[in-house]
Order: C-alpha cells, then sequence, then structure tokens
C-alpha cells in the first residue's frame, strides 16, 4: 500500500516525480513566468504614472500636474519570452516617458546582446529568428539583425581612438587580404594589422585599417597613428614584418631604433616560388635549419652549408636569404622559449582565419564599415580569450 505523505511534508524531489511530462512542467513554468514579468511591468509603469501626476486614477488633488489618457499597447521580446499588448500609460500632454522602458523599445538589451553574440558566432542574419524563436516563443528578421548589428559601430570607431597601454615587448605587422561579397561581385578589402604580446604574455590584436594598398604613405599613416595614440615602443625588444618594402620604410621613420625580424614563412615562401617544383620540399627542409639554430653563430654556419649545396642549382633561391639574412636572424637574441613565436607573422594570419570563417557564410557587405564593424566583432572575442590564457613570456631586461 502506498504511504501518502502530509502536504507539509513533501520535497521538491517528491512533486517533481508527480510531473507526467516534463514538456507541459516547462511551457507551464514559462506562461507563469511571463505573468509575472507582465504584472512586474505594467505596475511599474503604472506607479511611474503615479509619479509623474503625482496623482493615482481618479484621485481629486490639487497638487497634481497633468491627467491621463488612457494607455497604448506596446509588444516586447525579453528573456523570458514575448510580452504581448504590454500597457503603457499615456498623459494628455504627450510628455510620459517611463524609465523602465524606453521609446519605441521592443526588444530587452539582453536580447540584442544575445543576437549580436550569435551573429559574431557566425550565424547568417536569417538563421538568427530559428535560432531564437524556440528560446524565446518569437523571433526576429534579417532586417532587425542588421539594425542591432549597427550598434557596434560606436564600439569600432572607439576601438579606433582608444588610447594604447605601452607595454609591448614584441610588435608583429602585416597586410592581410580579405575576399568579402559585395552587391555585384566578391572584392578583396586589404587590412593592415598590428598585433603585440606584453612584457606579461598577453597577445592582444592591437588595431586594423582598411587600405588600398601596402605603400610606404600608408603604413606610416598607420604606425604614426599608434604612436600618438600612446604605443611608443619604450619596452619594445623585437619588431617582426612580412618583408612589405613599404612597412620597412615606414618603420625606419616611426620606430627607427627598433630591430627588425624577417617572417621566415613569408621568406621561405618566396624562396619556393623560386625553385623547380621536385627541388622545393628538399631544398626548404634544409634551410628550416637556420632558424632552428640556437645561436647566431650557428645559424650563419647552416646557412653557408645550405648555400654551399643550393648554389649551383638554386642560385635566385640562395640570394634571397643572403639578402635578408641580418634581419632573419634577429629574432636570436629573444630568450630560447620567445623564439618560436617571434620569428613569423602567423599569429596574425592565425586571427584572421576566424575573421575569414565568419565572412564567408555572408551574402554581401554593403559598405567598409560593415567589414569593420564583423571584424571588430571577431577580434573581441579573441582578445578577450588571450587575456584570460596569456603566455608564459618573461620580460627582457
Amino acid at each position: 500500500m502506498v504511504q501518502v505523505k502530509d502536504l507539509t511534508k513533501r520535497t521538491l524531489k517528491d512533486r517533481w516525480e508527480e510531473v507526467k511530462n516534463q514538456k507541459l512542467f516547462w511551457e507551464g513554468a514559462k506562461k507563469e513566468t511571463l505573468e509575472r514579468v507582465m504584472k512586474l511591468l505594467n505596475d511599474a509603469l503604472e506607479e511611474e504614472m503615479v509619479a509623474e501626476l503625482e496623482a493615482r486614477r481618479y484621485e481629486r488633488r490639487a497638487e497634481r500636474r497633468g491627467y491621463r489618457n488612457g494607455y497604448r499597447e506596446r509588444s516586447l521580446l525579453t528573456r523570458w519570452g514575448a510580452l504581448e499588448k504590454l500597457r503603457v500609460p499615456r498623459d494628455r500632454d504627450g510628455q510620459f516617458q517611463p524609465q523602465v522602458l524606453e521609446r519605441y523599445q521592443r526588444r530587452e538589451e539582453q536580447v540584442n546582446e544575445a543576437v549580436r553574440e550569435l551573429f559574431l558566432r557566425g550565424i547568417s542574419t536569417r538563421k538568427i529568428r530559428e535560432a531564437i524563436e524556440p528560446l524565446l516563443g518569437k523571433g526576429v528578421s534579417a532586417q532587425t539583425v542588421s539594425r542591432i548589428c549597427l550598434s557596434l559601430q560606436e564600439e569600432v570607431e572607439a576601438y579606433h581612438r582608444r588610447l594604447l597601454v605601452d607595454t609591448y615587448q614584441y610588435l608583429f605587422f602585416d597586410g592581410v587580404a580579405l575576399k568579402v561579397k559585395s552587391a555585384d561581385k566578391a572584392k578583396k578589402r586589404l587590412l593592415l594589422c598590428a598585433y603585440g604580446i606584453t612584457v606579461t604574455g598577453t597577445p592582444h590584436l592591437i588595431d586594423f585599417r582598411q587600405a588600398t594598398a601596402e605603400s610606404e604613405a600608408q603604413w606610416e599613416a598607420f604606425l604614426s597613428n599608434l604612436y600618438r595614440r600612446g604605443l611608443e615602443g619604450k619596452p619594445l625588444q623585437l619588431i617582426t614584418i612580412d618583408g612589405c618594402p613599404g612597412l620597412k620604410a615606414a618603420l625606419e621613420i616611426v620606430y627607427p631604433y627598433v630591430d627588425v625580424q624577417r617572417c621566415w614563412v613569408h621568406k621561405l615562401r618566396n624562396v619556393a616560388g623560386k625553385l623547380p617544383r621536385k627541388d622545393q620540399e628538399r631544398c626548404l627542409s634544409g634551410a628550416k635549419a637556420i632558424y632552428l639554430a640556437s645561436t647566431r653563430r650557428e645559424a650563419v654556419k647552416e646557412f653557408r652549408l645550405w648555400a654551399e649545396e643550393w648554389s649551383d642549382v638554386a642560385p635566385a633561391a640562395v640570394d634571397w636569404i643572403e639578402r635578408d639574412l641580418d634581419e632573419l636572424l634577429s629574432f636570436l637574441k629573444c630568450p630560447s622559449e620567445h623564439r618560436r613565436k617571434v620569428r613569423t607573422t602567423n599569429a596574425i594570419e592565425r586571427a584572421f582565419r576566424e575573421v575569414r570563417r565568419r565572412t564567408r557564410p555572408m551574402s554581401c557587405f554593403q559598405n567598409k564599415d560593415s567589414v569593420d564593424r564583423i571584424i571588430f566583432g571577431v577580434i573581441s572575442h579573441l582578445n578577450q580569450a588571450w587575456r584570460e590564457n596569456p603566455l608564459e613570456f618573461t620580460h627582457l631586461s
């Protein structure tokens, strides 16, 4: 015989066991939550109107500051679901504006933040509706998603204007080509990028700017802007670049006293273009021994051995490395645990791999501002992740 517990002794577990259908339970809980949120908002709006008029409904007072004029209905999409026919009081003069609900507001700010987050995570504007409708009971249109994401523009502008803290011991500069879709066809956008590692080992994508070319003038403008905002390079030990002549010339103007490191990945990629295909793998494998050396003396020795082997077969490839050998070996002045990170500009390329993944499903960019917004969103996520997981770097004394 089943013993029936007294109501005062029943636990939450006992009540849960009585639920035959979890779906019905959660639907009921959601409905009850929405009803309570609706009542709470309606009561808050009513109290704000009372405070505005200094009189309650039907109350006759000499001190009252106006009169009511009924209600207007408003829908509001919240984190708990969609509130329909929310009653917003009106006054005769049309001056009353509640604090709990902004003018023309149709979504709670947390919903807007969730939409922006989904957009930046790679979900297309049209699929966001399908993603949030099961949770909130109502979706948002692709046009609404675009309007919500326009709010990122202020953050982008603040990002480009913010003051910089001069705590970087390594800087990396590179030009990145990003293919984006426009109204008529896919176009390439060139981005000048700055990445750095602080004295505490925190990587950071410092800034980016769209440009028409990697000319000396455009690189100098980009670098000078960083310098004026605080990136003077006082603790700076090394700058790694891809070998662009315009960038090299601009660095000699803005940061003339900092050692420059040529990116080994870019250099070997260029060397491969000067080799017969059948010799590429063996030649590049031998060249890797140069940057894997533990000292500069050893690296020079490895270069001479490699050059002796390949000078007759591929003299252009040998000359391509020899002409920049000093800058290719600048990183050997750094501590051994830093070298792998600073001998290439791969960090920038890896970051923009995520940007490309995000922009691939997008159908069209209307203008350069829309390109900036999506890049800024992805970079912000990366910078946050890097702040939480800094590299184990020591500061060079």
